[in-house]
């Protein structure tokens, strides 16, 4: 009777084992990703300007009972005394409050400026397949974006601002492909990891293509990188403009593909 059951406690062992490791991984990647939203520079900021709100919305409270108190003392409801010290408090929380609402335009107008750098989702966890993949994309977008900017410039290169909006616009909208695909191969993987084993043959099959797809992806956008780098290089060329806009229709063709395909 013992013999037959140590079978049975082994499987079960085993399937608490894969359970416990994948609760384990998932909650992992749940935390580094609260981790990560709690501590961007964009949720710091709304932080700070709700606080600075709620101790504007304070002050003027403390403003409106003050006003009121020195309109009793000129009335000669209360004494003069009590009307002095109104007014003395109200200078001084004046004080605050215009300090308050000049931090508010502060943390505004920074809000703004980060509004202008595009948001870097959560890299996939090491153990995916998509990890490898989008850590090059974040770093040929870095690239890119400072590629366009110096184009950008009438200083450096004579390119036609509508070409480089073109590849920067092209650029954005090929990420958020990758990244849609990124998503899928991600999903696919949980489903991999969770399903009997029997039935995963299919869903490596996917994650394996969704792979491919990632990296064709990713090599496009690296494509219109090294464009716009040669741009860069032979600004003097006969025609650098050329070269630009045919990398970012390559790559316009690429993104098209690869939201058809993730539908």
């Amino acid at each position: 009777m013992v013999s037959a059951m140590e079978p049975r406690r082994k499987v079960a062992g085993e399937i608490a084992q894969i359970i416990g490791g994948q609760l384990q991984g998932q909650l992992a990647d749940q935390v580094k990703r609260r981790y990560a939203a709690w501590n961007d520079p964009r949720a710091k900021l709304d932080r700070r300007y709700r606080r600075s709100s709620r101790v504007l919305t304070f002050w003027l409270i403390v403003l409106a009972l003050l006003t009121a108190v020195g309109t009793l003392a000129i009335l000669g409801v209360i004494t003069p005394g009590i009307g002095v010290g109104a007014a003395l408090g109200f200078a001084g929380t004046s004080v605050l409050a215009v300090r308050t609402n000049l931090k508010m335009r502060d943390i505004n107008a920074q809000r703004r400026e980060l509004a202008a750098v595009p948001v870097h989702e959560p890299l996939p966890a090491r153990s995916s397949a998509a990890r490898q993949p989008m850590e090059r994309l974040e770093e040929a977008e870095d690239t890119l974006r400072e590629l366009l900017r110096q184009l950008d410039s009438a200083a450096l290169t004579s390119i036609p601002t509508d070409s480089v909006e073109q590849a920067r616009a092209t650029g954005a909208e090929a990420s958020s492909a990758i990244r849609a695909v990124s998503r899928q191969l991600q999903a696919v993987e949980r489903a991999r990891d969770t399903a009997p084993p029997l039935d995963r043959a299919p869903l490596v099959e996917g994650v394996r293509r969704l792979r491919a797809q990632l990296d064709e992806g990713v090599d496009g956008y690296c494509g219109l990188v090294a464009a716009a780098g040669r741009v860069l290089a032979e600004s003097t060329a006969t025609n650098p403009r050329q070269v630009l806009a045919d990398a970012t229709d390559h790559l316009a063709g690429l993104s098209s593909a690869l939201r058809e395909l993730s539908r």
